[in-house]
This record gives structure tokens, sequence and C-alpha cells, in this order.
């Protein structure tokens, strides 16, 4: 069919990396699936179709966890996974893809018994080019060179990718997010039912008009497809998608409705990989987009301070202030920043992308002049989530009681390490230093305080997440 790499059956990997069938809670891998397929009401002869649409490094990890756990029941699953074709692998990036698979055995036999080496030897070479949908066939993230995934089966046609899905997981960035679910919904338009989906993307728009609002990826799938919020569910946790496949103990929660979330959680549960449940998907997902805000920072924070402990912890102190106060402008009774929420942000401040992006741009490595989107690292979601909160925390209309001059200010007035972010990344007034002012200001209160004016309940906004 068009558009579509096959991705050769490995007989091989009977079962999950070479292991024995494993249990979880009492029930095997195939009784999991079972019950998944049928709460979505598949019968005998008809597999159970998970689509990953994204093909990012957490995107693929997760599509490729699957298909490890579950892609040897090829009788009652299919799992493929979709990206636009035509990205070209450069001669670099080739040339260190091939020190990789000759430094891996197992790599190196695979490629050698599915006829693939030779044409990573004329990548190196240059006699032929590369495509990143090409190596993802044979289990290569382009923004994850040095961690060989296993063989996917990757569709390059959306249409042909989506349109009889049943779970759909969303590994795009939040900012391509409403575009190519607004073209999935063209080819949804003739289905009976409806598909269940999890959405991985981290970061928030924010629309002015008519009223100041947030917009979160879960709600653009919505709006996008008509499909009901409560089979759309967000899953987040403290996870960099390298360590994951490389089997690091990690867990995540899965958010949304009661409909779904348990009976999802227990089907992405790995050994390696708890997935707790819970119903708050707004601070989660709201937090997920936080996170990468202040990541960044934190990049920055250690870079200049030559990776001062004190200084990272004073910085960590702040911006999870912040985070807490935001996160009550938007939800009435929030979750805590506490247990996975505060790991995930902890992980991401340590070792996301968002972070390293931050360190480069305070070494001079990197320029913003470059963009957003990153080679080997894809978009750095965290700067068009600056700018989003910025524009919606700057407005009157939202006003709070400063602590201090008593007077109704905008709520981005308590933010002072939002607002130095926004005039490093996006205003382009100060030099990547001044996050360093804004964690020595003499005259900045006490975190403390921003965390009692959060608990005392006089900023919740519930505008600001109308979903209209």
């Amino acid at each position: 069919m068009v558009g579509t790499i096959e991705a050769p059956v490995d007989t091989t990997t009977t079962y999950i990396n070479g292991s024995l069938p494993h249990h979880t809670n009492g029930a095997t891998v195939e009784e999991k699936l079972d019950e998944l397929r049928a709460l979505l009401g598949k019968t005998d002869g008809n597999p159970l179709k998970i689509v990953g649409v994204g093909a990012g490094a957490w995107g693929s990890v997760f599509c490729a966890l699957l298909q490890d756990a579950y892609g040897h029941l090829r009788d009652k699953v299919q799992i493929r996974i979709w990206r636009r074709p035509g990205r070209a692998v450069d001669r670099a990036t080739a040339e260190h893809l091939f020190e990789v698979i000759n430094s891996r055995e197992d790599v190196l036999r695979r490629l050698i018994r599915r006829c693939a080496y030779l044409k990573y030897v004329e990548g190196r070479l240059g006699d032929r080019t590369l495509y990143a949908d090409e190596i993802l066939r044979d289990g290569f993230c382009l923004n994850m060179i040095d961690t060989p995934l296993c063989p996917l089966k990757v569709v390059t046609n959306l249409q042909e990718a989506v349109w009889d899905a049943d779970l759909v997981i969303n590994g795009l960035p939040s900012t391509e997010t409403r575009e190519v679910f607004e073209e999935i919904s063209k080819y949804w338009k003739e289905r009976i039912g409806q598909p269940v989906i999890i959405s991985l993307a981290k970061g928030i728009e924010a629309s002015l008009d008519p009223v100041p609002r947030i917009i979160t990826p879960t709600q653009m799938i919505s709006n996008a497809t008509g499909i009901p919020i409560e089979d759309i569910l967000y899953l987040g946790g403290p996870n960099i998608a390298s360590e994951i496949y490389n089997k690091e103990y990690a867990n995540a929660r899965i958010c949304g409705s009661d409909k779904w979330r348990k009976h999802l959680a227990k089907f992405l549960r790995q050994p390696h990989f708890i997935v707790w449940d819970n119903g708050d998907l707004i601070t989660h997902e709201v937090m997920g987009g936080l996170k990468n805000v202040y990541a960044i920072g934190a990049g920055m924070v250690a870079a200049l301070t030559n990776e001062s402990a004190t200084s990272k912890s004073v910085y960590f102190a702040l911006c999870t202030s912040e985070m807490i106060y935001i996160t009550h402008l938007l939800a009435e009774e929030p979750e805590k920043l506490a247990g996975p929420l505060l790991a995930d942000t902890y992980v991401t401040l340590l070792k996301g992308r968002n972070a390293w992006y931050g360190h480069k741009l305070a070494k001079g490595e990197l320029s913003l002049e470059m963009g957003d989107s990153i080679k080997g690292k894809g978009t750095i979601q965290g700067v068009s989530a600056v700018n989003a909160f910025f524009e919606l925390l700057s407005q009157d209309s939202l006003s709070v009681i400063h602590p201090e001059a008593k007077k109704p200010v905008a709520p981005v007035e308590l933010c002072p390490i939002l607002k130095t972010l926004h005039k490093i990344l996006i205003k382009r007034e100060l030099s990547t230093e001044a996050i360093l002012q804004a964690i020595r200001d003499e005259s900045m209160y006490d975190p403390r305080e921003r965390i009692e004016i959060a608990q005392s309940h006089s900023l919740y906004r519930p505008t600001l997440l109308c979903p209209h």
C-alpha cells in the first residue's frame, strides 16, 4: 500500500526483549490485551489497531514499548507509527548512526539478518541519502540516535495510518497537535465508532478572544476532532525517553475520565514502567507545559553557575512556587506538586531537552536565531509555552492583589522568573545572565508567601479553562 513501510517480522524476538512473558498484578500480557480488546468491542480476527502520531523521542519510545510488550500477539494487535516522509538524515548523523550500529552486536546482527546493513554503509560513505522514516523502520529515532529501538511498522500517509485506529497516541509537539488533528478529523467523518486518544504532548496555547484562556493539547484534539474530552487522556511523568527504553525504572500517570484511565493504566504498565491513574487531567497537563518553561531557566542557571548545587536549589524553590501559583489560577483544587508531579518537574529540570537548550544558550553553543527546532533534539516546547503563559497571565482582566503593594496587578507580576524568561527568549531584551538576577533579587519575597496566596483560593479564575 502506498506510503507504508512494512517492518518484517523478527522471529527472534518472541517475547519482551527476548525475555519470558511477564505477569503484572496477576495478569499476563495477553490477558491485559484481551481485557482492553473487550472494552473496545474487538472480536476474534479483528486486531486492536494502535497508532502513534508523531515520531519524536518519547512518541517513538512509547510505541516501541508497546511493540516490545504486545507485538508478538500479531493476531490480536497491530502497532504502527506515523511520521512525515522526506526528512533526510545528514551526512554527519549518518556517520554517527553507523558507529552506533557497529558498537552494538545485537543491532548489527539484526540489520545484517534483515539485509538492511548495506544502506547504512552507503549512508556513511555519502553514496545514498537515508531518511528519518526509513531508519525508524529499523528502530532508529532521528532525535535519539544513540538508543536503538525495536523495528516498527512506519506509515507515512496520515489517512492510511489513522482512519481505522482504535487507540491513538499523540506524540506530536503541542505546537503541531492542532494542525495535524484537524487533518485527521477529515478522515474520521465516516467512522461509526470513535477512537480513544492518549496525548503525550506537553505545552499549551493561549487564546485572548473572547476571554483570556488556556488551551491544552487534549482540548486542541477535542476541538479539532469533536471527540469528547472523556475519550482523550494525558500521560505524563518523570521520563527521559532513552532511559526508559533502556529499562531504567520509571513511573507515570495517565490522567482523564473514569471511563478509561484505570483500564489503560493496567494495559500500559510494565515491570520497569509503572503507570498510575489520576482524575486531575488539567493539573497534570498544565504542569507538563509549565515544567518545560522552567526547565529552560534551570539549564541557564546550571551553566552560568558551573553547576552550583546551591544556585540550582534556590532556582528550584522559586520556580516551583511559581508553578503552584499558576496552577491555582487554573484549577479550584489542583493536585499538590508532590509525588510524580514533583518528580516529573525534577527530572525535566535535571535532564530534559528544555534544560539542555537553556544550558546551550547560556554557554553560547546555541543562539535564539536558530529557532526552537534543534537537530537531534526536536522541538523545544518550552519556548512557545513561555510566550503562551506570559501572554495569558499578563492580562489585566485577571488581576490579583499584590501582597506588598496591596493593589491590583496582572498575575504575571508575581512570577519574576517567567517574566525574565520571556524577556530573554521572546522579547530578546536581556541576555541569559538575567536569570541569575531574577533569583538573586534582594526585593524578592519568600516563595512561601506566593504559595500561601495560591492556596488561599482567591486566585482561581474558572474562565481560564473555558473550552470554547
